[in-house]
């Protein structure tokens, strides 16, 4: 896990590797500090001579002056190196998720991956930070500070280390208890961002169905859960700090007691026991190393929070897109010929529980295929394996003659135009949306493809016309010129096969009618596949598939399907003046 997550480091090596290098100079120069103190005191001050005074204060100074350099150079490395190593993190993940196949994305819900991109990242973002910094200084100040208090007395300096196994048991017990509370709280955060998602994309229905009080209820239940977990894990750890000053201020007072006697009995002569000085030196040391591992204690904390959000991140960028492209792809689609082989298909990956079975059809180059169906019947599963979106779980796709599994997906996808059910469009211009189809797409080329799609008429009526700025979405178009654009910028792909599924369900049946001739004049070359709920869009198709519960029950011409499917048949009359008889 962390092995895959410290690739993400790369031209970032150079200042987190200057760090603890910095942090390991400031350590051994706070660590004279204590004893020029003590040399200042007792060849100083005690003595009543000013030349060690000022030699002392010279070097106490220096010394100061050069462990604060350190300690800048080391805090302004850490945070070249976190926030250079949360960047590549983030463009590591984010690359990740753009080669994910639907199966991939599937498996994590778009809010988990919200989750992971932003709160994830910053937690192993400021656990690295602490990582290269506080972890190599606080275990160096550890060790010197025990190192120079045994130096002076190495029996009261047992009561130092006598401290530490207490403490360190009483962090391991709160570490243990919680990190699955902390696993808990971002695994929360993810229905926390779905809440939020749901609600700002659905505003609308909200307010038409004036839920806003049931959507109120929803998010404030799942952010007492969050406040509840986070609280229950933060007064555990919230024991961490007066339980370290606690055992500080009581070895102190401890060691004060002890060194104390020594002096008195000694008379502050070095030979016979103690001096003022080095009680000072010996307090600072010990201080020192209870600080440092209060400060350890605080780094397995951030840790500890963190540890949930490495395995979220590593989770991703362990996950292996299930479709990528084979070795030597066919890097060209011959035609728009589409032959299905036995196939069946099941989200699980299951054979056993198959949504799409005996699907057996051969479409050649050029026909226009009806696709049609109730709801649940697989007719967008059926189209979503042509551009490989998914892949069969049983049998084969085959597209201009070749397995599509053996295609370069770039190559494939190009070739193969889709306008979904759920139409999309993102923030920008007109134009900017429609160079979706077609980076390199000419103005003529646009208004061609705009008044294939039917689209042309209504985009002049905008005062900007194709510089018209698209808000988010696609909130200030209606659904219809929004699926005109997106049959538009498919277009502009200049693709061998073209899938619409049910893409003109928002448009009224002139267009409709419209659209279906502009395709059959313009574009015979084009094997088209359109999904419709409306018999009228597809009854002049070459032919027509007719799905039920996930197998295909016939395929034919209007004609032949009338006589023979009482499916097709029942959906005809339905939608005719006879079925309003």
């Amino acid at each position: 896990m962390v092995k895959k997550i410290a690739k993400s480091i790369r031209e970032y090596k150079k200042p987190a590797l200057l760090t603890p290098f910095f942090m390991v100079f400031e350590v051994i120069m706070e660590m004279l500090i204590p004893l020029l103190i003590a040399k200042l005191v007792d060849y100083g001050i005690d003595a009543g001579n000013m030349n060690e005074i000022i030699q002392y204060g010279v070097l106490l100074v220096a010394a100061s002056c050069v462990s604060m350099l350190f300690g800048v150079l080391g805090g302004r490395s850490a945070a070249v190196a976190s926030a250079g190593f949360a960047r590549n993190l983030r463009h590591d993940l984010y690359y990740r998720i753009q080669n994910f196949s639907f199966t991939n994305i599937d498996k994590f819900s778009s809010s988990g991956l919200v989750t992971r991109l932003t709160t994830d990242v910053t937690n192993v973002q400021n656990a690295f930070q602490m990582l290269i910094r506080m972890a190599v200084r606080s275990p160096m100040t550890l060790l010197f500070s025990v190192i120079m208090a045994l130096t002076i007395n190495v029996s009261v300096s047992l009561i130092f280390l006598a401290a530490m196994p207490l403490l360190a048991i009483a962090l391991f017990l709160m570490m243990k208890t919680t990190f699955p509370l902390f696993n808990k709280v971002f695994r929360t955060y993810d229905s926390l961002n779905q809440v939020v998602q749901e609600n700002l994309r659905g505003h609308r229905v909200v307010k038409a169905f004036v839920r806003e009080d049931h959507e109120t209820k929803k998010f404030t239940t799942i952010s007492e859960d969050i406040y509840r977990l986070f609280t229950k894990a933060e007064k555990i750890l919230a024991l961490n700090n007066p339980l370290m000053q606690g055992v500080m201020y009581a070895v102190t007072l401890i060691v004060a007691w002890v060194c104390a006697a020594l002096i008195v009995q000694s008379g502050n002569v070095p030979e016979l026991g103690m001096t003022t000085g080095q009680l000072m030196g010996l307090i600072s040391y010990g201080t020192q190393s209870l600080a440092s591992l209060m400060m350890l204690s605080m780094i397995f904390v951030m840790l500890t929070m963190s540890q949930a959000s490495m395995q979220r991140v590593a989770e991703v960028l362990d996950e292996e897109s299930l479709i990528v492209s084979p070795e030597n792809a066919v890097k060209e689609v011959p035609d728009g010929s589409i032959d299905f082989h036995g196939v069946g298909f099941s989200y699980a990956g299951d054979a056993s529980r198959l949504c799409l079975s005996d699907v057996d059809v051969s479409i050649r180059a050029g026909e226009t295929i009806g696709v049609i169906g109730g709801t649940g019947s697989g007719k967008s599963t059926l189209v979503q394996l042509i551009p490989r979106l998914y892949d069969a779980t049983v049998g084969s796709v085959r597209v201009g003659g070749h397995d599509v599994r053996e295609y370069d997906l770039g190559a494939l996808r190009d070739k193969v135009a889709m306008v979904l059910q759920k139409n999309t469009l993102f923030s920008g211009t007109i134009k900017e949306n429609l160079r979706w189809g077609n980076p390199d797409a000419t103005d003529e080329e646009m208004e061609r493809a705009c008044r294939l799609a039917c689209a042309d008429p209504f985009i002049r009526q905008f005062p900007d016309g194709y510089d018209t700025v698209i808000e988010q979405g696609g909130s200030n178009v209606s659904g219809g010129q929004k699926q005109r654009l997106c049959i538009a910028r498919a277009l502009l792909k200049d693709p061998k096969i073209l899938i619409l599924d049910d893409s003109t369900s928002a448009v009224d049946t002139a267009t409709d009618a419209e659209i279906r001739r502009a395709f059959a004049e313009d574009i015979p070359h084009v094997t088209k596949l359109i999904i419709a709920q409306r018999i009228s869009s597809i009854q002049n198709a070459d032919r027509i598939l007719v799905l039920d519960g996930g197998r295909v029950v016939d395929f034919g011409t209007h004609d032949e399907l009338m006589e023979r499917s009482v499916i097709y048949r029942e959906v005809y009359t339905s939608q005719t003046k006879g079925g309003e008889e």
